[in-house]
């Protein structure tokens, strides 16, 4: 392992989707643009002994000072997101395209009387329609060489274009088919131009119209047994085909867009974007904010919008349709608000279905994915959980910093199957080897089970440690109830009556992340940016996931020592059960013919199921 490197991320951080990564230095200059199948694999490539690595790519790790990363849907969307940041940031470490060549581009000079099709790297002849950027030329030719078979048209330069006119007798395209030769008069100056614009207009869009409109020719040749010319449509269909089959990026339509993926939680909020032009990713950006006040999504969506495109006009920089997660409640003013910036209409929509809404999940994906490592980095940042204990000392005004913090929560189902759930964190990180989670037999509600966890929880703090190295008799500097003031005041009660008055105890409420004090009147609010109110949050939901789980499997493990008594059930059939319905509850309001559609269940035992089930009520 190089162990060297700083800024190496834990492998179990990375995805293990396709995307795109890019190397930075200390002076926020891109390095490397590279491309991934799967993202967690190549860039723990990078990560190892240095004098295993090349020369160049040993120099491009040590010269950097971060790597990031973002998620796409495939690995020819990877592709395209690849070449549109080599092109945004030059990199000095990729060495493709690092010469003074420009990409290219296949242009069709629909300005000239006879239109040329060519391959090019400029961008400044008037009249002529681009396609592209491409990022290998070979590629291009291809689909170019692909394409003239189809839509036979002028590719040859002025200079042989003049010479065959002059001397009547075409090139050799055209003896191949991949010309209609207008240089001799084989086709009308009016039809080739149509034909060059049908090469255009079918490279742009991938409109499927002509291949279909092919294999009704082609079926029509067949019919009246030109099976010549049938077998010519026949392969030309095949190779339309396979040009679609190489340009489809993202979408099939010549969509113009902006795509949002958002996550948020209480103190925090992370957007992905996805510029679509032309149908393919022309560039995708990303953001982590902490919300200084609670915002919904829909007022994070507005927020936005406006930050984004304030600044931008046109056509060229807001596109034709913005698409988001969640339509903000003033959509239609946004929407004109965007139009009237761009100077032609803009949708504001949710996408519903197809295409876009697959992007979309790809953009929630990666927003999810950036806010689950700003978390994890805020976390292991050791400054800022020193800030975060120190923050706490200082408003529970203690004597020191609580190095050890214990949080308590409780699950249920319907007042039935209560578990108590305690975990624990050590200078602001996790010990799961020290979790404990506690099964309540009765209780009169939640603040009963809440005084009762934390008294059987506190009578093993009168214990010595070193009489049996017991951990769960460690004292703790912080404990930490999910709730209000009535579970503060239930564990205040526990604490008096243990004998125990060292201890700082506070609640968090979740709704509006308030910190409640045992008998005091009002809450402290502290500011949604406070590290304090960071690692308290992470504490309650670590708790919470934790007793949500325990007594999850409590119930599973109940509905299964129940079934595993009837005769004819088996572990497999058992465990087929609960795969199907999940709980004791959905499995005793199933119908007989329900039961016993799971595999090897029939219907005969399934009407034992339901009657035992029944009877046990």
């Amino acid at each position: 392992m190089n162990n060297s490197v700083s800024f190496r991320p834990a492998t179990g951080d990375i995805p293990k989707d396709p995307g795109v990564y890019r190397f930075i230095d200390g002076n926020g200059r891109v390095l490397y643009v590279g491309k991934a199948k799967n993202l967690r694999a190549r860039l723990s490539s990078y990560f190892v002994a240095p004098e295993s690595l090349p020369e160049k790519t040993r120099r491009m790790v040590q010269s950097a000072a971060d790597v990031n990363w973002t998620i796409v849907k495939s690995e020819f969307e990877a592709l395209q997101l690849e070449f549109t940041w080599i092109k945004e940031f030059d990199p000095p470490f990729n060495v493709r395209f690092k010469d003074d060549k420009s990409y290219p581009y296949l242009a069709i000079t629909m300005s000239e009387e006879v239109p040329r099709v060519l391959i090019t790297r400029n961008r400044d002849r008037k009249g002529t329609k681009y396609f592209g950027p491409y990022t290998q030329s070979w590629a291009i030719r291809e689909t170019m060489d692909t394409m003239l078979k189809v839509f036979p048209m002028r590719s040859c330069s002025s200079g042989i274009y003049q010479r065959a006119v002059q001397s009547n007798r075409p090139c050799l395209l055209a003896d191949i088919g991949k010309c209609s030769a207008p240089c001799v008069g084989r086709i009308s100056l009016e039809d080739h131009k149509k034909n060059a614009k049908q090469f255009g207009d079918f490279i742009s869009s991938g409109d499927e119209k002509y291949i279909k409109e092919l294999q009704v020719q082609m079926k029509d040749a067949s019919t009246e047994q030109k099976y010549e010319l049938a077998g010519k449509l026949r392969d030309d269909v095949a190779a339309l085909e396979t040009v679609l089959e190489k340009s489809t990026v993202v979408f099939t339509d010549q969509t113009d867009a902006d795509l949002f993926g958002i996550a948020d939680d209480e103190l925090t909020a992370a957007v992905s974007l996805f510029k679509v032009r032309g149908g393919r990713i022309r560039g995708a950006r990303g953001w982590v904010v902490d919300k200084e006040i609670e915002r919904t999504t829909e007022d994070l969506i507005e927020y936005l919008l406006q930050n984004v495109y304030e600044t931008l006009s046109g056509s060229n920089e807001i596109p034709k349709e913005v698409l988001v997660p969640e339509l903000p409640s003033d959509s239609s003013q946004l929407a004109q608000w965007l139009t009237d910036k761009r100077g032609s209409s803009v949708s504001l929509r949710v996408p519903q279905r197809g295409d876009k809404r697959a992007l979309a999940e790809t953009a929630s994906t990666n927003a999810k994915h950036a806010l689950g490592l700003y978390k994890l980095k805020r976390t292991a940042d050791f400054t800022a959980r020193s800030d975060a204990l120190a923050q706490l000392q200082k408003l529970l005004n203690l004597e020191s910093a609580p190095l050890r913090i214990e949080c308590f929560d409780i699950s249920h189902l319907s007042g039935t199957g209560i578990v108590a759930s305690m975990v624990v964190f050590e200078d602001g990180l996790p010990k799961k080897s020290q979790y404990r989670k506690f099964n309540i037999e009765s209780s009169t509600d939640d603040t009963d089970s809440m005084f009762q966890v934390l008294t059987r929880r506190l009578k093993y703090l009168s214990e010595k440690v070193e009489e049996g190295e017991n951990r769960f008799s460690y004292r703790p500097g912080l404990l930490v109830v999910d709730g209000g003031l009535p579970q503060v005041n239930a564990a205040k009660k526990a604490l008096v009556e243990a004998g125990i008055g060292d201890i700082a105890l506070i609640g968090l409420a979740k709704r509006l992340e308030e910190i409640w004090l045992p008998n005091s009147e009002f809450p402290v609010i502290l500011p949604r940016t406070s590290e304090a109110l960071f690692l308290l949050q992470r504490v309650r939901d670590e708790a919470h996931r934790f007793a949500i789980t325990a007594q999850r499997k409590q119930r599973k493990s109940a509905i299964a020592t129940e079934l595993g008594e009837i005769e004819g059930l088996g572990d497999k059939r058992v465990n087929a059960l609960l795969r199907r319905f999940g709980s004791a509850k959905r499995l005793r309001m199933a119908t007989i013919e329900e039961i016993s559609e799971v595999a090897g269940i029939g219907p005969k035992l399934g009407e034992i199921i339901q009657s035992k089930l029944n009877q046990s009520d």
